[in-house]
């Protein structure tokens, strides 16, 4: 009797809060049966042991210093698949807000007298350094989500992340508008797939599962005008996770 190899997998994070990873335990705790079709042999929020023979690379985590990209290019060299695994590592994430200030005067105002004791440079997602193939987006990582593209990838498929606005699920979901509620919402330029948890709940999307292709930020930023937001809170408004994508279209301009 032969015994089959199962796929090996491993966790990484870089600049996080790792809850990402939490929503991967709190996953494998309501789909325990992921766990008799893979190996996990690097893990940090769940186990000690530390293997280095992986197939599949889960990257929480923006790259900000200098020997990120080293570690991430070791991962990619390792790696047959490497998955960006929530908005950090996606988008740049929250920490990419500290990209529209001068970094010297970030360095200084977050370690003081200490700035000179750390290494780091302008926020990015993993994408910037290494080729990634298959993104699982949101802040944290959606569960259910997650252990679909699991199961995609075992099937020798990338997983299948919805590209059209979350105002289509919304509507889905028979919420009402948030603009109709009096709210701001960047759902109309906004990928999909989180349930709209954030409008069912009340609040306006920010914007953590990244930008649709070809978003009308534009218009959208019209409609925020006459809504009655400054410049100012429309720019606060689209940059806590879209910083970086933000920037690269002013870029491009």
């Amino acid at each position: 009797m032969t015994t089959q190899t199962l796929p090996r997998i491993a966790f990484f994070e870089f600049t996080s809060c790792e809850g990402c990873q939490l929503t991967v335990v709190d996953t494998l705790q309501a789909h325990p049966e992921l766990l008799n079709v893979v190996e996990i042999v690097q893990f940090r929020e769940a186990m000690s042991e530390r293997g280095e023979d992986y197939q599949i690379a889960f990257v929480e985590g923006s790259c900000t210093r200098p020997h990120d990209e080293t570690r991430l290019k070791e991962i990619r060299q390792q790696a047959k698949i490497v998955v960006a695994l929530g908005a950090c590592a996606h988008l740049g994430g929250i920490n990419a807000i500290r990209n529209r200030q001068p970094l010297e005067e970030v360095r200084q105002y977050v370690y003081g007298d200490k700035a000179d004791w750390f290494d780091t440079y302008v926020a990015r997602p993993i994408e910037a350094v290494i080729t990634v193939d298959a993104v699982i987006p949101g802040c944290p990582i959606d569960r259910n989500e997650f252990a679909m593209a699991v199961s995609h990838l075992l099937q020798g498929r990338m997983p299948n992340i919805p590209d059209y606005p979350l105002c289509i699920e919304c509507k889905l979901m028979e919420n009402v508008c948030m603009f109709q509620r009096g709210k701001a919402c960047l759902g109309p330029i906004t990928r999909s797939g989180c349930g709209a948890i954030c409008p069912a709940y009340g609040d306006g999307c920010e914007g953590c599962r990244g930008l649709i292709p070809k978003p009308n930020i534009e218009s959208l930023k019209q409609v925020l005008r006459e809504h009655g937001m400054s410049e100012e809170e429309i720019d606060a408004k689209m940059t806590m996770f879209l910083t970086y994508q933000k920037m690269r279209l002013e870029e491009k301009r």
